[in-house]
């Protein structure tokens, strides 16, 4: 029997760490589950693995599009699955790490295939944006799929326009396609591992991830993406330590306050993925530093 460790948890819990020592003990390779470390050039706000560690545990989905190129959950389970099916030929162990809860979501479950909407709904919902803002597509998304409202990243424009797109275009939510109605067929168990904390002790750490990010460079490194052209319109770009940075960097904010509003956003994201993760009973929690702990688990279920 083949294995996939997934290993899940709010953002800036410790994944990272977790999944180096099991990966050091089973010789497995890792695959990010991660939407955000997939784009070049965004390293420090995405608290992205250094290269030379990438050079001995080989990490798979990182550094693999540009900020310009799009990219989505369904594509991510294709490639993902092709990338495990080819890591199971050399292991026996796969691990994946990362806190994008629609792709793991399509890794555990499978989506139903999104019917293609009328191109001409985009454009309309984009003049809709930039016309009225985004408040009236949120109150729009509430009524038609509380689900997604409650998940969604509220403050990505690109996000929640998709949502209604799907609505507007099938006359279903996009959380309908997303309940995993198709049955996965698979060769290997997923062990799903989650790493979680009191919640004032993650909301400190939390924000001194955020402090030492500003502290390396994220204002800098937000500044060459705008300088190499990426604007604060795509959907990478509004990614949290991304958007709130660009104000700063516009002379329109100071940077005290947009650290501070990292540091928030960075909070409610961790809140939405604890809300998310109560669907599966079958997560195996553990605390940050149990690497041991879990080792242990992971024997035993596997002799199981």
């Amino acid at each position: 029997m083949k294995f996939l460790i997934s290993i899940v948890g709010p953002t800036g819990v410790g994944k990272t760490s977790l999944s180096l020592f099991l990966a050091k003990k089973y010789q497995a390779e890792i695959i990010s589950c991660d939407s955000r470390q997939m784009y070049k050039y965004m390293d420090i706000g995405t608290a992205k693995i250094g290269k030379k560690v990438r050079d001995v545990i080989p990490h798979h989905f990182i550094d693999t599009l540009t900020p310009d190129q799009t990219y989505n959950a369904n594509q991510f389970e294709k490639d993902a699955e092709a990338v495990i099916k080819e890591l199971f030929k050399r292991h026996d162990v796969a691990i994946t790490v990362g806190g994008s809860t629609l792709y793991i979501e399509a890794l555990w479950n499978g989506f139903d295939e999104i019917p293609d909407v009328d191109p001409a709904i985009r454009v309309q919902l984009r003049e809709e944006w930039e016309a009225k803002g985004l408040q009236p597509l949120l109150d729009e998304l509430y009524k038609v799929d509380p689900t997604t409202f409650n998940e969604v990243d509220r403050k990505n424009p690109n996000r929640v326009m998709r949502a209604v797109e799907v609505y507007r275009g099938t006359g279903k939510p996009i959380s309908f396609f997303r309940k995993g109605q198709k049955k996965k067929d698979r060769d290997y168990q997923v062990l799903k591992i989650g790493l979680r904390l009191e919640r004032d002790a993650l909301y400190n750490r939390i924000n001194h991830r955020v402090e030492q990010m500003a502290k390396k460079g994220l204002g800098p490194e937000v500044q060459r993406l705008l300088d190499m052209g990426y604007g604060p319109e795509l959907n990478a770009m509004q990614s949290i330590g991304y958007q709130e940075m660009i104000p700063f960097l516009k002379g329109e904010t100071n940077f005290y306050s947009a650290v501070k509003l990292i540091q928030r956003n960075s909070r409610r994201y961790a809140k939405r993925q604890l809300n998310w993760y109560r669907r599966y009973p079958d997560i195996q929690w553990f605390e940050p530093g149990m690497e041991e702990e879990v080792a242990k688990w992971v024997e035993e279920t596997v002799r199981a």
